[in-house]
């Protein structure tokens, strides 16, 4: 029999922290994926944009680029200071931001500027064209038979 006063012991689970641990296991595995450039683009854009949401993704590999070429990227990027721009001063912001990347090792980059409202109105991000592969002038001259 049990001494007077205990009637039993419960043990109970410590609560689980499902979800926190998994999007934070997420983020390092997202951060480790990324390569130096990709890495460069979301610390500049952080820096000058404060976005409430980014996403930078690298699409190099659709563009037929060697292994490890960082050169096509689309960005998703929600910030306050897009309220009252136009698309087209929200994107030359981000070309500032990133100046020094698109001179050099950057060849292209698809934009997607929000404003926080608009994000939270609407989360859709628009599908991405797909690569045509070479330049205009190579696509004719594949038409006519030229080399």
């Amino acid at each position: 029999m049990a001494p007077r006063g205990i009637v039993g012991v419960v043990r109970r689970r410590p609560p689980r922290m499902r979800a926190p641990v998994l999007l934070a296991s997420r983020r390092a595995l997202a951060a480790m994926a990324e390569g130096p450039l990709a890495r460069t683009i979301r610390t500049k854009l952080s820096a000058a944009l404060q976005p409430t949401h980014l996403q930078v993704l690298d699409d190099s590999p659709r563009h037929g680029g060697p292994p490890g070429a960082e050169s096509h990227f689309s960005v998703v990027v929600v910030s306050g200071r897009f309220a009252g721009l136009s698309p087209l001063q929200r994107h030359r912001l981000v070309h500032a931001a990133l100046s020094a990347e698109l001179a050099g090792p950057l060849h292209a980059i698809a934009i997607v500027a929000r404003t926080p409202q608009q994000w939270d109105s609407d989360p859709r991000v628009p599908p991405r064209p797909p690569c045509m592969g070479g330049s205009k002038h190579e696509q004719d001259a594949a038409a006519h038979g030229e080399q």
